[in-house]
């Protein structure tokens, strides 16, 4: 067995615990049941969805992703005693599956990830905290982030995404194993 074959072994689904959507800059974030996802724009509500994409480079952040059981973790180190996903700017809130394991550890490898019926993405890299988390989880919140603050996404397949849906892998693309 080797590494390329380990990356294709996931012992478990993942599950879309929450959808979360910035309509303005500078605004408050909210939880939506609901969210189309489009390739080249990302989710239609997001304040990022109003400028098309078209380019590999900037459709890579088109939707980010945070780890659910990560949650507590960010909170207990920030002293909060809860911690709602809408403060940390992430649109989708992931259960049950290692995110870090979404993304090809080979440039040579691409893997697809299907959320729901329709939706598929490629996770393209880490989601690190900005400056703003310092500010909205007060001192210390932009170090209880690093490592911590989930992973970008570009989408492959447009659809719905919703909260409930399954996250499971799809397909494998590039070098054969």
């Amino acid at each position: 067995t080797t590494l390329r074959d380990l990356i294709t072994r996931i012992a478990t689904q993942g599950r879309v615990e929450a959808i979360v959507v910035r309509p303005e800059r500078n605004q408050p974030a909210q939880y939506v049941d609901a969210v189309q996802a489009e390739p080249g724009l990302g989710l239609i509500g997001d304040r990022r969805a109003k400028n098309k994409r078209t380019d590999k480079a900037s459709r890579k952040r088109e939707l980010s992703l945070i780890q659910a059981e990560h949650l507590p973790l960010i909170a207990n180190w920030c002293g909060i005693e809860q911690l709602e996903a809408t403060r940390l700017r992430r649109n989708l809130v992931i259960s049950g599956i290692n995110l870090l394991a979404m993304k090809s550890p080979f440039a040579d490898i691409r893997l697809e990830w299907q959320i729901g019926n329709e939706v598929c993405i490629e996770v393209t890299g880490p989601c690190d905290p900005c400056s703003k988390m310092e500010a909205e989880l007060e001192s210390g919140g932009y170090n209880a982030m690093r490592g911590h603050g989930g992973v970008t996404a570009m989408l492959v397949a447009a659809g719905v995404i919703r909260v409930g849906d399954v996250v499971m892998l799809k397909a494998v693309h590039g070098a054969s194993l």
